[in-house]
């Protein structure tokens, strides 16, 4: 049986997430790329797992016509993208919840300034019972606001902080991301092998741990098909430039990789992708209509999840966790269509088997024997070194709801310039 790491490590997991990968910045850009998707699956209330700290109460129960929902967003709906995600979870949960959209505060263009508190305080004065601020810097303007107004709940998506006040009215959210993310690794690592091309890209944002954890676990799902493959993962220090996704998208593939994935906001690497004649596995969007001879599929999140399962504990009376963090198994990650077209042999009976493993079995995907460095964040260079024992894991999100796996495995080339 799988053993878990040492308490200690758990216990350490935010703290050297920080440490070693630098301060994370903001998740402001953290948008996916243009596009929607007809395949996100149904939203029912999920109920919370054993990731988090102990659950802060939500106060009496609110009749449901009587609710108020605040939701503050660093931009708008219509960016097909982060924020459109946002609006679509929230507007199933309302459905979800037999909610009114009426009854709704939103919030858009909210920067990670002084603006955000007043954007939380005019929520707070439309009479909203629960707000949620959907991006990491809006975190260090929501927590005053949850002090002074201990009636009121928080939620946070991304961030890691509510866990270390006194509010017992703060909460963090994110999705376990990484499984779709290792999902997608396997269609990539059979196409790979499919064209006998071991190498693969990733496009990725910054170097710290939310990215670091998605694709080391896209590349553990491709070497699950193909034990041969490489990974060569270069950063464009933005989360939405398309001119620069492209740009690192085509040095990527003029370095000899034939798959390439991203943690970026647009499809630009899925386009350069097929001017190139290479493949590419998205985040976030269906970016197949973007790139239908390169795209094979992408990791998506569904909010829907945690908003309803939040708007349920409002009317219920019921708590919220102060950290909260689901995934395969529960809906709020999940892939997106394949593409058929051009997709390897096998693909879907592979994917099909490995999601039996997230359903049935005590599957986790950062499973030891693992070896690899920590890193400088602003050199890339080796700090320490790391493994992960054979019958040992990394409870990925298991202590907290943002991601925290931020070390360089064998395999994997980690260039920051």
């Amino acid at each position: 049986m799988k053993k878990r790491l040492l308490a200690l490590l758990l216990a350490g997991a935010m703290v050297f997430a920080l440490a070693a990968c630098g301060d994370k910045p903001s998740e402001g850009g953290q948008s996916p790329a243009p596009g929607t998707d007809s395949s996100t699956p149904a939203t029912t209330p999920a109920t919370p797992d054993d990731a988090g700290q102990s659950p802060a109460p939500s106060g009496a129960g609110i009749a449901a016509a009587d609710l108020k929902i605040g939701l503050v967003m660093i931009g708008e709906e219509n960016d097909n993208g982060y924020n459109y995600n946002h609006m679509v979870g929230m507007e199933e949960a309302l459905a979800n919840c037999g909610l009114s959209k009426d009854q709704l505060v939103i919030k858009r263009n909210v920067g990670e300034d002084a603006g955000c508190t007043t954007a939380i305080q005019e929520c707070i004065d439309a009479g909203a019972q629960i707000i949620f601020c959907n991006s990491f810097g809006h975190e260090q303007f929501m927590i005053p606001l949850a002090e002074e107004n201990p009636d009121i709940q928080f939620c946070h998506a991304t961030g890691y902080q509510a866990s270390q006040t006194e509010n017992t009215n703060d909460h963090n959210y994110f999705t376990k991301i990484f499984e779709a993310r290792y999902l997608a690794g396997i269609a990539a690592g059979l196409k790979a092998k499919e064209i006998n091309n071991p190498k693969l890209g990733y496009v990725g944002a910054f170097p710290f741990a939310e990215v670091v954890s998605g694709f080391t676990a896209f590349y553990l799902g491709a070497k699950s098909v193909y034990p041969e493959v490489t990974m060569e993962v270069q950063y464009t220090n933005s989360w939405s430039d398309a001119a620069l996704e492209a740009q690192v998208a085509k040095a990527l593939i003029d370095n000899g990789c034939g798959v390439i994935s991203q943690h970026s906001d647009t499809t630009a690497p899925a386009t350069t992708a097929q001017n190139a004649g290479a493949f590419q596995v998205g985040y976030n969007a269906d970016m197949i209509d973007a790139a239908p001879e390169a795209s094979l599929v992408s990791a998506r999140v569904d909010w829907g999840v945690y908003y309803t399962f939040a708007l349920n504990c409002m009317m219920n009376g019921e708590e919220i966790p102060t950290d909260w963090c689901q995934g395969f198994k529960d809906g709020a990650v999940y892939l997106s269509r394949l593409n058929e077209a051009i997709i390897a042999p096998g693909t879907q009976e592979a994917i099909e088997a490995a999601e039996k493993k997230f359903m049935e079995e005590d599957f986790h995907v950062f499973s030891g024997p693992l070896n690899g460095y920590e890193f400088d964040s602003s050199t890339g260079d080796k700090v320490a070194d790391w493994s992960l024992a054979e019958g040992d894991f990394y409870d990925e999100s298991g202590e907290a709801s943002a991601p925290s796996f931020c070390w360089i495995i064998d395999g994997i080339t980690n260039t920051i310039k």
